[in-house]
Formats: structure tokens, C-alpha cells, sequence
């Protein structure tokens, strides 16, 4: 903090260090401002949508304001990394939001639900290709652009009978599943388990090397292998309507 002047702003991209200081060390002086802008997505995607000129969303916050001008500051640099919008919250809320859906729905979680899927599939005798499209292809490639184009109930509303009444009867029912293990998670990222784990096994000197096997792991099963595979042959020009399909959007059955 040597480096820093009075009135400087200190920014982040994330509130892990702020709130989580006691394990990391990371105490400001009070003579500046800290501040937050949180981009809701990763570096990649950050720096595609600044490219495009979509942007992409973040959460703003002010954790010290001492020059009065924090939340000006705050707002400058959010439309300066090309926000699409920004919607302001806490340096606690961010991260403890943040860290609960990278282990959640965005990463941890559908990689879970996807493996698990697949493996079922497979284990009945569904050849990979079949195993990989009925569980990831379709989701990405269909699914989750109707969800991103109006929401969840539209895209309900527009696959098939089959999918459509599947989907409404055993939401239900993974929502009871997932629930006890979204609030041990949310616990332990506000408890600081997390975040100990993370610095402890992050901090390792062959951390690298470890995370390797595990990406390889991962990237040499063969649910993934079979994803290369498919991705290899999807058609190339996608603007001609050469890809056909004689299925419901989401899966079989009458539309």
C-alpha cells in the first residue's frame, strides 16, 4: 500500500480480498477510496463483448469513500471496461454471490449434473455421441439461447410436449436434491471455508502442475473427448440453415 496517495481509489474486479482479509492481508489505508466493479462473466468474454460492443453486465459497489467521489469513480470505470449495465451491491454480496455460483449453477454444478447424465446414458447402452448430444450439445447449442433470448418460461414454452411436461414435473424434484447442498455451499463461502481452501491449495509451489492433471482429467474422459468430436463436425457455415434436425427442440416427441 506503500505505492498509494491520499484520494487514490483502490479498484477490484472481485470482493474476495476486501472481505476475506483476515486471510489475506489486504487492509487499505483510509485516506483513499475502494472501490468495485464486478464484470459477471470471465476475462475471455469481457474482453469479446468490449470487442463487439455488447458489453457485458457487472455489479458496482464502494467499500471506503473518502473523497466523496468514489461512487463517480465507481461508475466510470464500469462503463470504461464496457459494462452492458451495472447494478450496484456490497463487497460481501459480490463475493459471497460470486463464489456461490461459480461452484453452483455456472461451473460446478452443471459439470456435475452433465457428467452424471452422461455416464447413466452410457451405462444403458447410449453410444457416446448420442450420450454427449442429448446432454450437452443440445444444452448449449439450443436450449440455453432460448433462455438467453427471453427467459426460461419461453423457452418452455417453445420445445416439445415431451420436453415441455418432463421438464415442469422434475424441476421439482432436483430442486429438492440440490437444495441441502446449495446451503452447505453458501455456508462455507460465507463461514471463509472456501476461501481458505482456495489460498491453500492455490498457494501450493506445484499448484500448477496439479491443476494440470486434473484439467487432463477431465478434458481426457471420454464424455469430452466425445465433445471434440462433435464439435469438430458441426457445419462450419451456420448462417444457411444447413444444420437440420428432425427433433423438438428439446428432445423427442410430439411439438
Amino acid at each position: 500500500m506503500q505505492c498509494l496517495n491520499e484520494g487514490d481509489a483502490l479498484y477490484f474486479s472481485h470482493g474476495f480480498s476486501i472481505v476475506y482479509k483476515d486471510q489475506t492481508g489486504v487492509i487499505p489505508p483510509e485516506n483513499i477510496d475502494v472501490i468495485l466493479v464486478a464484470p459477471k462473466g470471465s476475462g475471455l468474454n469481457v474482453r469479446r463483448n468490449f470487442l463487439s460492443g455488447a458489453g457485458i453486465n457487472s455489479s458496482f459497489a464502494v467499500a471506503q469513500d473518502f473523497t466523496g467521489r468514489a461512487r463517480e469513480r465507481t461508475i466510470a470505470l464500469g462503463i470504461a471496461v464496457g459494462s452492458g449495465y451495472l447494478f450496484p451491491t456490497t463487497f460481501k454480496n459480490e463475493v459471497y454471490s460470486d463464489l456461490t455460483g461459480e461452484r453452483g449453477v455456472l461451473m460446478g454444478g452443471i459439470a456435475g449434473m452433465m457428467e452424471a447424465q452422461y455416464e447413466v446414458l452410457r451405462k444403458h447402452g447410449h453410444s457416446p455421441s448420442e450420450a454427449f448430444n442429448e446432454t450437452v450439445e443440445e444444452f448449449t447449442q439450443s436450449l440455453i439461447r432460448l433462455v438467453d433470448e427471453n427467459g426460461m418460461d419461453w423457452m418452455y414454452a417453445n420445445c416439445s410436449t415431451t420436453a415441455q411436461r418432463g421438464a415442469l414435473d422434475w424441476k421439482p424434484k432436483f430442486k429438492k436434491a440440490v437444495m441441502p447442498v446449495f446451503k452447505d455451499l453458501y455456508k462455507r463461502v460465507k463461514s471463509g471455508a472456501e476461501t481458505r481452501r482456495v489460498i491453500k491449495t492455490c498457494g501450493r509451489a506445484d499448484y500448477k502442475k496439479l491443476l494440470g492433471k486434473e484439467l487432463d482429467a477431465m478434458g481426457n474422459s471420454e464424455m469430452w473427448r466425445a465433445g471434440a468430436a462433435c464439435r469438430s463436425l458441426r457445419p462450419k457455415d451456420k448462417g444457411k440453415g444447413i444444420r437440420r434436425s428432425t427433433k423438438g427442440v428439446a428432445g423427442r416427441g410430439a411439438n
